[in-house]
């Protein structure tokens, strides 16, 4: 298969996304980029990030890896996210030239990038409104934090569209984003003064019919692991 699906433009890292004007600026330097008109987040969407046929692929391989997903500092609600995780293999051609895809747009580096991981979301499942960063508070902020630091960054593709439900709601903006195939959502997960952002809850709503399959990758202060 031949894994080079889109204009890499100028790769060159620019860091790990906390100047985020710097990852926002570079992003919209990429035609069919928008940018959510709001000032409490930046927030941006593109669709056709990846092609249907590297969508299919990518999700033949989070069915072969998944299991149940979990969260950090549980809160009791055993139904707060019901999907499935699957960590993808970072060796693999295929994933390797999406990271790079995802360099390309937001100019945040790799050595600061998580594992890229899948999510399937079947009929019912949800996770419900949290944030992506790890609270300072938590319980499990050292278990999370202490070698990699904070979460800055988070890309975001939809693999699929499911029949019904699954879309992402970001309720502070009262943006609710629909899923289609290969749409990426990118977002900061700081404010400009760097503090951690409130305002980027979200919800993976229910699906109503068929099935939903996501990839993300999150980017963190320090390089990874």
């Amino acid at each position: 298969m031949n894994t080079s699906f889109a204009p890499r433009r100028d790769t060159t890292p620019i860091g790990n996304g906390l100047d985020g004007a710097a990852i926002a600026e570079r992003m919209m330097t990429r035609q069919g980029v928008q940018k959510l008109p709001s000032p409490k987040l930046d927030l941006f969407v593109l669709r056709g990030f990846l092609p249907k046929e590297i969508c299919d692929v990518v999700i033949q391989q989070i069915d072969a890896v998944r299991r149940p997903s979990t969260i950090s500092d549980p809160n009791g609600d055993a139904a707060f996210r019901t999907s499935e995780t699957g960590d993808l293999d970072g060796r693999h051609p295929l994933v390797r030239e999406i990271e790079r895809q995802f360099t390309a747009l937001s100019g945040l580096a790799p050595e600061y990038g998580e594992p890229l991981q899948g999510q399937r979301y079947a009929v019912g499942q949800e996770f419900k409104g949290h944030t992506d960063y790890f609270e300072p508070d938590g319980v499990d902020f050292d278990r999370f934090c202490s070698v990699a630091g904070n979460r800055t960054w988070t890309m975001m593709v939809y693999l699929n569209e499911p029949e019904a439900g699954g879309a992402t709601r970001f309720k502070a903006v009262d943006k609710i984003i629909q899923p289609e195939t290969g749409k990426l959502v990118a977002w900061n997960n700081r404010r400009p003064d760097g503090s951690l952002n409130p305002a980027t809850l979200h919800h993976g709503m229910k699906v109503r019919a068929g099935t939903k399959y996501v990839i993300t990758k999150w980017y963190r202060e320090r390089p990874w692991g």
